[in-house]
């Protein structure tokens, strides 16, 4: 029988100590997240299901087509020349604000249970996005060729804001955790090559990281797709967490390289068959041990996934996760025994 309650347990998985057992991630409804993922309201709620204008003025939409989750408005980029960015480009507003205030509504609103869920938070420092969200894919990430001194002017003033973010997010909020969520990468392949990602995002993550690391405050880094060559630069910045570390990156590998360093959420999918709607039960019970084998093995490891479908409120992908789920619970409790 465990002794340890949720936030205990995970955090000997984060300080790279065997658990007493396997951290699964939230999964359905009446379980308390392991972790928050919030932003400070001093940033806006862009990112809600309302949509709205970010700190730069970009604008975000929501559609049923992305489940209502925020994403910058696809045509009308409020920067069409990276060369331009001084008479675009404003800085928010960093005077007058009260922290201490905003600190103590944000922490009510967010209520994390303190037995349960670790308070972690972001300091806005998700540059790439930031970016992307300016200037679109296509005029972005050519004019990280074509003008590269430009883009680092535009990424240094751009960092100006983020690190008053985050120097006061962790001054106030007192967080347990601090999230950087940027994703700078598709399923198949990142976005940019990781000489470029070392040359404009590394040097300035680690302005604001070393915020957090200097105060013993856990790194969570949130980046999706295949991006696990941007992994190793982010564990020397002090990342200790990576969330989704999804299926298609060499975690076995990346599990061999950092050990315990690095804590893997995620890990797991299950894709449609051929066959479908018709499942074998086993073959999706077998693949979560499988993943649990590879992946668990003396701590480091926190299961999430799921079938990969959108569809969430059909009956069948219901009747699948739900053995997922299942299975992982059973395997939780007794892997480490």
């Amino acid at each position: 029988m465990a002794t340890l309650n949720q936030k205990e347990n995970f955090l000997k998985v984060l300080k790279g100590e065997t658990p007493e057992y396997v951290p699964v991630s939230a999964f359905g409804p009446g379980r308390k997240p392991l972790y928050t993922m919030a932003d400070p309201s001093v940033i806006g709620n862009f990112r809600g299901p309302q949509g709205g204008l970010d700190p730069w003025g970009v604008p975000f939409i929501t559609n049923e087509e992305t489940g209502y989750a925020a994403i910058p408005r696809t045509h009308d980029f409020i920067l069409e020349d990276v060369s331009n960015w001084r008479n675009i480009i404003k800085m928010p507003q960093m005077e007058d604000i009260d922290w201490e205030l905003a600190a103590q509504r944000d922490i009510e609103r967010i209520k994390p249970d303190p037995e349960q869920t670790l308070f972690t938070i972001s300091g806005y420092a998700d540059l790439f996005q930031q970016f992307i969200g300016m200037m679109g894919f296509t005029e972005g990430l050519c004019a990280l060729f074509d003008d590269p001194e430009e883009c680092e002017e535009l990424f240094d003033f751009m960092n100006t804001y983020c690190k008053y973010i985050t120097k006061n997010v962790l001054d106030y909020y007192k967080p347990e955790g601090y999230y950087l969520l940027d994703d700078s990468a598709t399923k198949l392949q990142p976005f940019i090559s990781v000489e470029m990602f070392n040359r404009f995002f590394v040097p300035r993550y680690k302005e604001c990281l070393d915020m957090a690391n200097e105060r013993g405050v856990t790194i969570f880094y949130h980046n999706c797709g295949r991006c696990e060559d941007f992994i190793p630069p982010m564990v020397e910045l002090g990342v200790r967490a990576w969330d989704p570390a999804q299926v298609e990156n060499d975690l076995v590998g990346l599990k061999k390289r950092f050990g315990n360093n690095l804590t893997i959420i995620g890990g797991f999918e299950y894709t449609m068959p051929s066959t479908w709607p018709n499942v074998d039960e086993e073959e999706v019970r077998q693949k979560v041990r499988d993943t649990f084998n590879n992946l668990a093995v003396n701590g480091g490891y926190v299961f999430s996934g799921g079938m990969t479908s959108m569809d969430r409120m059909n009956p069948d992908v219901q009747k699948v996760n739900g053995w997922i789920k299942d299975e992982a619970e059973k395997l939780s409790v007794v892997m480490y025994k």
